[in-house]
């Protein structure tokens, strides 16, 4: 592995792609409340197509233009939600995510639930399956503050999420986001300086994935939920001059 040279574009509503060199821009000109739009480009076409395990170390260098709204990022995914399929797949991922208010999704303790973050999360492990039944009283639960200190813990390992909240919004200075995926373990770091290192590393195999789009969510452990649509009235991208995956 090493420096990508087939991505897959994908383009939806006001979405755009500019590739050149392999460097890639993706915008969003602007954005309706009734449409999704989005920009992104994967190394699959479909999720039977993941190739990625770990050992590996993934490093890109970018940055933002404009100030964002919705979701973007890069790293690895299990892509859950797959358009016209009625499988169910847990998600899971290894990335750096942003997202922006109205989204709160709250899943790491003590850590604002928007903003640009290095996270992993694995709602596959087995100790989140075994919790999943408890999950309406664990919502109950969680809205009295002592048991949200001393239980949600418990369910955030479950869920393997950890998370590393590096600014409110993504930075537009380029900087180098790099991420060590080993079997046991994932560092993340920023111009070479590391900000996390957990245990909790997903399975493989994944795809590498990097988008910008106009979507919000709210998860908190308390149950509250809700999905959405962002209008925007000023362009706004991701600019990625260098993807890089190589095997340790």
């Amino acid at each position: 592995m090493g420096q990508i040279n087939t991505l897959f574009h994908t383009a939806i509503g006001y979405g755009e792609i500019n590739a050149i060199h392999g460097q890639y821009e993706l915008t969003l000109p602007h954005a309706d409340r009734d449409r999704y739009s989005d920009a992104q480009v994967t190394s699959y076409r479909s999720p039977s197509a993941f190739t990625y395990h770990p050992p590996l170390r993934m490093t890109v260098r970018a940055y933002a233009q404009g100030d964002l709204q919705g979701t973007a990022g890069f790293g690895f995914w299990n892509h859950p939600f797959e358009p016209g399929s009625k499988r169910l797949r847990l998600p899971k991922a290894v990335w750096f995510f942003f997202a922006s208010p109205p989204s709160n999704m709250a899943l790491a303790q003590n850590i604002s639930g928007y903003g640009w973050k290095a996270a992993t999360f694995d709602a596959t492990r087995p100790l989140f399956l075994a919790l999943l039944p408890t999950a309406p009283i664990g919502f109950l639960l969680m809205r009295v503050p002592i048991f949200y200190r001393h239980l949600w813990p418990i369910a955030q390992q479950a869920i393997g999420v950890s998370e590393y909240r590096i600014a409110s919004t993504m930075p537009t200075a380029a900087y180098t986001y790099q991420l060590e995926w080993h079997r046991d373990r994932v560092k993340f770091a920023i111009d070479g300086d590391v900000i996390l290192e957990t245990p909790n590393a997903p399975h493989g195999p994944l795809g590498f994935i990097a988008w910008i789009d106009n979507q919000y969510a709210v998860i908190t452990p308390q149950g509250q939920f809700g999905f959405g649509l962002l209008e925007l009235n000023h362009p706004q991208s991701l600019i990625l001059e260098q993807i890089h995956i190589e095997s340790l």
